[in-house]
């Protein structure tokens, strides 16, 4: 596609944007939680088939914009979904939600593309949404993306100690967030300011 012969995105940043999901995504979807390289940062146990993510598919399309809010990452430049980024249990009387981010190919971390997904996912909350605070729960061996969250402005708030099981011991899992006062979007230079 050549750049700015397509539709402009609603939720973009520099180099991601954020569309909604399609059942056509669902198979790529599997194939990313099915991928132990991926999955061992998520909550899923066991392997996934396609009837399974396609039932919980019809339960988020139910949800999107009332519950919760979920996206597919696409890169900007080729529009190739790389992963996925949403906000959930969100409670717009208290101005709260969490977030949670994957991508999905390991080839693809590394490069920005979660980082920039979640700038334009936390401007889009604190932004459309009026949302006071977003957190999330990040594992205590993923030091990696705890160091990206850290960037962005997510402050550790305390740790929920041996929480989880994983690789066969338990392990803590650190609660994470950012204030909309305190958020100062990485994107908003490239935007003048917006």
């Amino acid at each position: 596609m050549t750049p700015g012969s397509g539709p402009e995105p609603i939720i973009r940043g520099r180099i991601t944007y954020l569309r909604a999901a399609e059942r056509d995504d669902v198979p790529l979807f599997v194939r990313w939680i099915n991928d132990r390289r991926t999955s061992r940062y998520l909550t899923a146990r066991s392997p996934l088939s396609q009837p399974l993510e396609e039932r919980w598919f019809d339960r988020m399309v139910e949800a999107q914009g009332s519950g919760s809010w979920f996206f597919v990452i696409c890169r900007l430049d080729d529009d190739r979904p790389i992963g996925t980024t949403g906000l959930f249990g969100l409670d717009l009387t208290a101005g709260t939600a969490g977030l949670g981010v994957m991508l999905g190919a390991p080839d693809d971390t590394g490069q920005g593309y979660g980082s920039d997904a979640m700038a334009a996912l936390v401007d889009f909350g604190f932004g459309s949404l009026r949302l006071q605070r977003i957190w999330l729960d990040v594992y205590d061996f993923n030091e990696r993306a705890r160091r990206v969250y850290e960037r962005l402005g997510f402050v550790h708030e305390g740790t929920l100690r041996h929480a989880a099981f994983r690789d066969g011991r338990h392990i803590d899992i650190h609660r994470m967030a950012v204030l909309d006062d305190e958020w100062q979007s990485p994107l908003a230079a490239s935007r003048g300011g917006a």
